[in-house]
């Protein structure tokens, strides 16, 4: 019976000493305020009272730098947020550093990146801060890099959600885009307009120069047309008209009663013929 009675506390202290560390955990296990031991996933035992178990998630992890107002070099008040991605080390070392090298890794990197913000966004313009928000990120990535080397953390990336500037020049800054879009668009209405212009110019253009291409065709080929009639003229009429002038000469005299005699035997078309110059016809043979 004493022998029962003395297993149950064993028993009590055996169960109260077990451990499991889930595969997304590290443990740390101290025995009497001294760092004793690194507990891997698994099944684990301390001893109670006298060892305690720290847990450190080396998952990915993402905080908030949660919203500030940061003042940027134009005198203008913006509200910028930001996210950071990190994870604890897996390996015994950067668990160890990131419990005993800093106090509330989670609490200091979300200051530590509202600082860094402050300082950057400090130096730009509210316009700079907006359209460099690569190069803002890549310098809170590299700070949060270097100050937590010694923490045992590792910064995955950071993130800024929002750099919004207050709502008066938000105001105006949406005019200001608006009355650009305008703009654009008045400026690409002109231009189709005046491609439209020039597109007709060009056609009236080419119809004129066809027009006066088929005109000048045209008197090419009327002038061809009279110059193969004056030469007609001058080849087949310019005889005749001497020949007709010589029988008007002759019409003439005649008018005029001169006296012809006329030779025996000689016929009398021959005998006018001869008077205006012209050839004898040729007399024609009677057949026998």
């Amino acid at each position: 019976m004493n022998y029962y009675l003395l297993m149950i506390p064993v028993v009590i202290i055996f169960f109260a000493g077990i451990r499991i560390v889930r595969p997304t955990h590290r443990g740390l296990i101290e025995r009497l305020g001294k760092y004793h031991s690194f507990a891997n996933q698994g099944f684990h035992w301390i001893i109670p009272l006298i060892d305690r178990l720290y847990l450190v998630n080396v998952t990915e992890q993402m905080i908030d730098a949660e919203p500030q107002e940061i003042i940027t070099n134009d005198n203008l008040n913006a509200s910028v947020d930001a996210q950071v991605y990190f994870r604890v080390k897996a390996e015994e070392e950067n668990v160890k550093e990131s419990i005993y090298n800093v106090n509330d890794y989670t609490w200091q990197i979300v200051n530590l990146a509202r600082t860094t913000l402050r300082n950057i966004i400090g130096t730009l313009t509210l316009k700079s801060a907006n359209s460099e928000r690569g190069k803002i990120n890549d310098a809170l990535y590299k700070t949060l890099h270097d100050e937590t080397k010694s923490w045992g953390i590792d910064i995955v990336r950071t993130e800024l959600k929002e750099i919004d500037p207050p709502k008066d020049v938000q105001e105006t800054m949406n005019k200001v885009v608006k009355a650009e879009n305008e703009k654009i668009a008045a400026i690409d209405s002109a231009t189709a307009a005046e491609t439209v212009a020039d597109g007709v110019k060009r056609a009236k253009i080419k119809e004129a120069e066809g027009y006066k291409r088929a005109k000048i065709l045209h008197a090419e080929g009327e002038a061809e047309a009279i110059k193969l009639v004056n030469e007609a003229a001058d080849k087949y009429f310019i005889g005749n008209a001497q020949m007709l002038r010589k029988l008007e000469a002759l019409e003439a005299s005649l008018g005029n009663n001169a006296k012809i005699v006329i030779p025996t035997g000689s016929e009398l078309v021959n005998i006018i013929g001869d008077m205006a110059g012209l050839l004898p016809l040729e007399r024609k043979h009677k057949s026998d």
